[in-house]
């Protein structure tokens, strides 16, 4: 299975979808355990919530698993979030701070992982934002994402609804920002945050440059917002999806909206 998706299109927006994958090479899966082979971290069906918001918007989708290696995370190895409980490049534990393997990789291992799927789908991001960018000057990378709501290993108490990451407002123009944030505090019914628990993960924070024309910005959905249960078997909820998609068209269409963007901004 090739290691990313891409759908082209002129909009000056660029999904990223780096978590949504679900395949596991027969190896990896070997050595996984029965809770790592239950793949409960994923961001179940984001990809099919964004799906049509947008007319001509590109797309880059991971299609591997999280635990394969994780497309949003540092190469090095760095934390995103020094001091507190997060998840690594190829991680050892879930989001609840239980072990995911019968064998862990070693480094070895998770290099070869590295190169042969976090390479190339950061490899596809990159040349679709510089694609994107000479097309209008600028680009905006909306980076999707969604987690359960209640993970006490990861934070405390119940997520907000809307949880919009700009790492502390570098990553992207303050009207970026801002649009997002305003339709997210009117969305009747929701809750929502900026830079609260999560601030953007490594791909927001490596592309996001807005000096140069480069824009960034992770939405980390609440999954109580558009599943049925925030357990197995994940199931979609149409109903639920129904009334968060308008919101995130909104967002999406406003945000394609800014062009001519002012170029040289910070």
């Amino acid at each position: 299975m090739t290691p990313v998706e891409i759908t082209q299109g002129d909009s000056p927006i660029v999904l990223g979808l780096p978590h949504t994958g679900t395949y596991v090479p027969e190896d990896v899966l070997a050595d996984l355990n029965d809770r790592g082979r239950g793949l409960d971290d994923t961001d179940w069906h984001i990809h099919t919530l964004y799906e049509g918001l947008l007319p001509d918007v590109t797309t880059v989708r991971a299609t591997f698993h999280r635990y394969v290696v994780d497309a949003n995370r540092d190469p090095s190895g760095v934390s995103l979030y020094p001091g507190q409980n997060t998840t690594g490049l190829v991680p050892l534990t879930d989001f609840d701070g239980h072990d995911i393997w019968d064998k862990a990789p070693d480094a070895a291992t998770n290099e070869t992982r590295r190169l042969a799927f976090h390479a190339p789908y950061h490899a596809a991001l990159v040349a679709e934002l510089e694609r994107v960018k000479s097309l209008h000057g600028f680009v905006i990378l909306y980076d999707c994402h969604s987690i359960r709501s209640d993970i006490p290993f990861l934070f405390e108490g119940t997520l907000p609804d809307f949880n919009i990451g700009t790492n502390l407002g570098t990553t992207c123009d303050p009207k970026v920002a801002q649009i997002t944030q305003d339709i997210c505090a009117a969305a009747e019914g929701y809750s929502s945050v900026t830079n609260g628990r999560f601030k953007g993960g490594w791909t927001t924070r490596a592309y996001g440059r807005p000096a140069e024309g480069f824009h960034a910005i992770q939405m980390e959905l609440a999954q109580s917002m558009y599943l049925q249960s925030e357990t197995s078997p994940w199931t979609y909820d149409e109903e639920k999806a129904a009334k968060l998609r308008p919101h995130l068209q909104s967002i999406l269409t406003k945000l394609a909206e800014l062009a001519p963007f002012p170029k040289g901004t910070s």
